[in-house]
């Protein structure tokens, strides 16, 4: 009965371990995505075009 108890403790602590590996691993990725679209500019603008609204 320890030894499963022991085998049942190093599984779990061997499944935390490559969760927090996983996990730090995602986070430290570089994501890389196209910048966002500077939306200030349009909205400080006067409308040109009053009937676009």
């Amino acid at each position: 009965m320890l030894k499963v108890l022991i085998i049942s403790i190093a599984i779990v602590l061997g499944v935390l371990a490559l969760t927090i590996f996983a996990i730090s691993k995602g986070y430290s990725y570089n994501h890389k995505v196209d910048p966002v679209p500077d939306r200030h500019k349009e909205d400080d603008e006067p409308d040109k075009n009053p009937s676009k609204h």
